[in-house]
């Protein structure tokens, strides 16, 4: 068999092309959720929308839940409840968090931890950047 050549094509350019040349950010508006019941309670946006996201994404174990690719969620039970120097929980606990929020676009910059634990409960408290706006957070686990 013969390969032929394409027929000619006859291309005007002259005509308008639309080019895409950045990504639109997302909106935050999302259903406001109480995390400890799992109830939906009304609609909320912005600073509240990205506190609820933060929250949400630190509580929800990666890789268990299938509606959830694998870059939601966080690590955090690997090191909850085991017996670990407070040396490792101080290295690991920022890195997990850190990884389970900065892959969203809105999301620049993670940093500021400070870990204390009292009996059984950890206290992790750090900042989150959101377009140049700064969100402090605290998480229980």
């Amino acid at each position: 068999m013969a390969l032929s050549p394409l027929p000619e094509v006859d291309v005007n350019l002259d005509e308008d092309i639309d080019v895409v040349t950045e990504t639109d950010v997302e909106p935050s508006r999302t259903y406001a959720l109480d995390l400890g019941s799992g109830v939906v309670g009304g609609i909320i946006d912005g600073r509240e929308a990205i506190r609820q996201f933060i929250l949400k994404a630190i509580l929800t174990s990666r890789f268990h839940f299938t509606i959830y690719d694998e870059d939601y969620g966080c690590e955090l039970e690997n090191l909850i409840g085991q017996d670990v120097p407070m040396e490792l929980l101080e290295t690991e606990i920022p890195r997990v968090i850190t990884e389970a929020l900065i892959y969203d676009d809105r999301v620049d910059d993670v940093y500021g931890f400070d870990i204390t634990k009292e009996a059984n409960d950890l206290f992790v408290s750090f900042y989150v950047d959101v377009d140049g706006e700064e969100i402090p957070m605290e998480v229980t686990v």
